[in-house]
């Protein structure tokens, strides 16, 4: 009787360095110890030396999961901290952004690197359902999201929201950290926020529909075929 497939741990840790921001991140998309990082003699980048604030609202340990999350802007944290959560995810993610502009940098980079650890800890699509799909309510609020791990980075999202500003970050800005994500982790998302008066709930029932369409999507089935007819992704 063949035995079960032996894959690598879905772990990476990246630190991403621009003009306008510098991004350390660790990943591990099933939860538990995150990764160390590599030193530049290893063959990748140093490690940023600026300490985390583990203080911040968006940290949660428990003995399945260790979320850290801070970029700076505050309602951002609070996103990817239930977009980890709810994807089973253990991250740590912090950022040093030139908030001096605005949030733009801060968080497009941030989902840029976000979505560039995802695929790199997902390794080659084989052995995995592929498709994920959600529904995510918080009070009057219900998002729906729809995951391809198509290798075909696409994002239509369509959220309503209708205020400038969720605390400090700008509601144009959400949208475009999702399409970000998608584009950086080479897969197709839709996201939707199908009805909901409260901006706020419409924002994080849509991160959280998405976390859970991931996690379906990136679960094991135990083999080790590609989930295409063209027998590769």
């Amino acid at each position: 009787m063949s035995s079960a497939p032996v894959f690598p741990a879905r772990k990476a840790a990246i630190v991403r360095n621009t003009n306008e921001t510098k991004i350390r991140v660790q990943l591990s998309l099933d939860g538990g110890e995150l990764p160390p990082f590599e030193k530049a003699n290893g063959g990748a980048e140093d490690m940023a030396e600026e300490k985390q604030d583990e203080t911040s609202h968006a940290t949660q340990k428990s003995s399945s999961q260790e979320i850290v999350v801070n970029t700076g802007v505050g309602f951002f944290d609070h996103m990817i901290h239930a977009l980890t959560k709810h994807a089973g995810w253990s991250m740590n993610i912090y950022c040093d952004g030139d908030l001096h502009i605005d949030d733009h940098h801060t968080t497009e980079d941030c989902a840029i690197a976000i979505g560039t650890a995802f695929k790199q800890a997902m390794g080659r699509i084989v052995g995995y359902k592929r498709f994920g799909y959600a529904y995510a309510p918080l009070d009057e609020a219900l998002s729906r999201a729809v995951v391809d791990l198509s290798g075909r980075p696409y994002a239509t999202i369509d959220l309503g929201l209708k205020r400038e500003k969720l605390g400090a970050l700008s509601t144009e800005m959400v949208p475009h950290v999702l399409r970000s994500f998608a584009q950086a982790a080479g897969i197709t998302i839709h996201v939707d926020c199908i009805r909901g008066e409260n901006d706020h709930h419409r924002a994080e029932s849509a991160f959280k529909a998405l976390a859970i369409a991931i996690r379906e999507a990136t679960t094991r089935t135990g083999g080790s075929e590609v989930p295409s007819t063209k027998g590769v992704l």
